[in-house]
């Protein structure tokens, strides 16, 4: 095999391929790259470790065809030190010789006729707008269990009804929804996929800057795959499995309580006053007519106070929270203003943003956070 290729090309490539890689891969070859380089011009880099696969394809002069395994980090880590001069890979017996300028290194082959075939790529279900699955992931992940012991809850829920998507997380403590619009192959196409929030987080970052992805689900057999796809990168996943819980019936119906804060004073004031909260001490946000005033700590220890202006809705009211899982909620909001729902001091407060102090609250991203009980 013989091939030359640009460096930036091909550091990108090998980069994203590398990504998803095992550090303690179950065979050696899993760690592996594998390079496949054709008549035709098109160099095809993939990596699989039985549940994520992924493929990038890219030109470049091939002079000799055929097929390598080589170690993927190793691989990566050499593409993007070299210097910016067309690349050119040999290989000799054994080895992969790679030459960029007067940079030259020699990497040991893997077996590639070891390496397990990566699963197909479902057929297309839809597209949607890079940048609005990015957004919408970024949203909705913040609120995924980051607790492997509890793999149904590390996933992301999605929910698909004809040309709308419903992406679902919660690690028990806190619930993010986003509803999206997609454009599906068949108008009337429903279906339901768990998916790895880590996975779906690095799909979207990766993909979505380039404009449509598309998406593919399995049909046949029931839904264990998904596959995502733009500017010659294929990438695809297996499904969590279980039964996810029933978590759209914890929204509340109404909230006969709510006040709007502007987003960006309040996630400012609430960093301030959470740095006197020791670990696993909420910060307290005391709601009254045209004020909420957050404090943090008590007795002897630090304290902090801050006082916003907020409009309130309803009668005075006392919530406590964990300041991260507050501040992750504010921060993926997006907008000028926060509305914040309540229906009890104990019972879960629900987020939703909205771009001006009197104007109506969005429903499309939706975050409902459990309150901490505290002694008055």
């Amino acid at each position: 095999m013989k091939f030359r290729v640009e460096r930036d090309v091909l550091a990108d490539a090998v980069t994203w391929t590398a990504r998803t890689l095992p550090t303690r891969p179950p065979a050696p070859v899993l760690a592996g790259v594998r390079i496949e380089a054709d008549a035709a011009g098109t160099l095809s880099l993939s990596s699989f470790d039985y549940e994520v696969s992924a493929r990038s394809e890219i030109p470049a002069e091939v002079r000799e065809p055929g097929t390598v395994l080589v170690s993927g980090r190793l691989l990566a880590e050499i593409s993007r030190s070299l210097p910016a001069k067309p690349v050119d890979v040999v290989v000799e017996g054994n080895k992969v010789v790679v030459t960029c300028g007067a940079s030259r290194f020699t990497l040991l082959t893997m077996p590639v006729e070891d390496y397990p075939a990566l699963p197909t790529m479902p057929e297309l279900t839809g597209t949607v707008s890079g940048d609005e699955l990015t957004s919408a992931v970024a949203q909705v992940s913040v609120a995924a269990s980051r607790d492997d012991t509890l793999p149904l809850l590390t996933g992301v829920r999605m929910e698909i009804q004809g040309e709308r998507i419903t992406l679902l997380a919660t690690d028990r403590y806190r619930l993010a929804l986003r509803e999206l619009v997609w454009n599906p192959t068949v108008p009337s196409y429903e279906a339901v996929a768990l998916v790895r929030a880590r996975t779906l987080t690095d799909v979207a970052k990766s993909l979505g800057s380039s404009g449509k992805v598309n998406v593919a689900l399995s049909a046949d057999g029931g839904v264990n795959l998904i596959g995502f796809e733009a500017g010659g990168r294929h990438t695809t996943s297996q499904l969590v499995d279980g039964d996810y819980p029933p978590v759209r019936r914890l929204f509340p119906d109404e909230t006969p309580i709510h006040a709007v804060v502007p987003t960006a004073a309040l996630m400012d004031a609430a960093k301030r006053v959470a740095l006197v909260a020791e670990r696993n001490t909420p910060i307290r946000l005391s709601f009254s007519d045209g004020q909420v005033v957050l404090d943090a700590g008590q007795g002897d220890d630090a304290q902090a106070s801050e006082a916003l202006e907020a409009v309130l809705v309803g009668e005075e009211i006392s919530v406590a929270f964990n300041p991260q899982f507050l501040l992750d909620g504010l921060g993926a909001l997006g907008t000028d203003f926060v509305r914040m729902g309540f229906t009890h001091p104990n019972k879960p407060v629900e987020f939703t943003g909205q771009e001006s102090l009197d104007g109506e609250s969005s429903s499309s991203y939706r975050y409902l956070l459990v309150p901490i009980r505290f002694s008055s």
